[in-house]
C-alpha cells in the first residue's frame, strides 16, 4: 500500500494502551463501521505493517487523522 493512500489511525483500549497504524481508506472506514455499531466480536485489521487482530469490546476510543496531516516543515 503507497503511503499517499494510507490513513493514520490511532485505536486506544481500556487499561491505556494505544495503538496507532496506516491503512487504507477504506479499511478506517470498516473499522469505523464496526465499532459504531457495537460490534461484540473481534475486528481484522489490515495495515502498512502487518495484520491486527482487535477485540472490540476492548476498544475505548478511535482516531481518523486527515489525509493531508504530515510531521515537519510545510513550504
Amino acid at each position: 500500500m503507497a503511503e499517499a493512500e494510507s490513513v493514520r489511525i490511532e485505536l486506544a483500549f481500556e487499561g491505556g494502551q494505544i495503538i496507532g497504524a496506516l491503512v487504507a481508506p477504506e479499511t478506517a472506514d470498516a473499522v469505523e463501521r464496526a465499532l459504531a455499531a457495537g460490534s461484540q466480536g473481534s475486528i481484522q485489521i489490515d495495515t502498512d505493517d502487518g495484520r491486527l487482530t482487535v477485540v472490540a469490546p476492548q476498544v475505548v476510543y478511535f482516531k481518523r487523522y486527515a489525509r493531508e496531516a504530515s510531521v515537519g516543515f510545510g513550504l
